[in-house]
């Protein structure tokens, strides 16, 4: 009798593996990254495609690695590390005069080999960076405490390229 309550106890603990196993299996792995695709109208669609074409295959030493969903709105370097978004909507911090003036120290804006941007710090500690004065905005999120001025200067060039400056609608 005892034999047997030991091997219902193990042929129990299996099945739970079992379960265990299957379900990790088909969840989606824990390195996938995903971004929000934004939505813009055509014309900023358009270019926001050009930009996709013109971005770099390396962004501060970081090799593109693309998030999904699958988007030429959307696109990655280093997993998670660098994360840019085209034809985001503008930001509230960017029609506030705090900023402007220096009174907010979390939404800085400031300028890179051409390309003006909105740096903001997010509640977690990361930066969120996003073009002013051009026909789209572009938006780039970095991580994991790295200098972020590499990453800026890596893509100034496509989104001088792409996004001609102006005012975004």
């Amino acid at each position: 009798m005892n034999s047997f309550r030991h091997r219902r106890t193990v042929l129990s603990a299996l099945s739970a593996l079992t379960v265990l196993i299957t379900a990790v299996g088909c969840s989606p792995a824990d390195d996938s990254v995903s971004a929000a695709v934004p939505s813009p109208d055509a014309k900023v669609t358009k270019l926001c495609q050009n930009l996709d074409k013109a971005l770099p295959a390396k962004v501060d030493g970081e090799s593109r690695d693309d998030p999904g969903p699958a988007s030429e709105l959307t696109a990655g370097w280093g997993g998670v590390a660098i994360i840019l978004r085209c034809g985001v909507e503008r930001p509230p911090k960017m029609a506030d005069p705090d900023v402007a003036t220096g009174g907010d120290p979390d939404a800085v804006p400031g300028g890179v080999d051409g390309v003006d941007w909105l740096m903001e710090k997010q509640d977690d500690g990361t930066y969120r960076f996003t073009t002013a004065n051009r026909e789209a905005y572009v938006e780039v999120g970095v991580t994991d405490g790295r200098d972020s001025t590499g990453v800026l200067i890596d893509l100034a060039p496509a989104v001088k390229e792409a996004i001609p400056e102006g005012i975004a609608s």
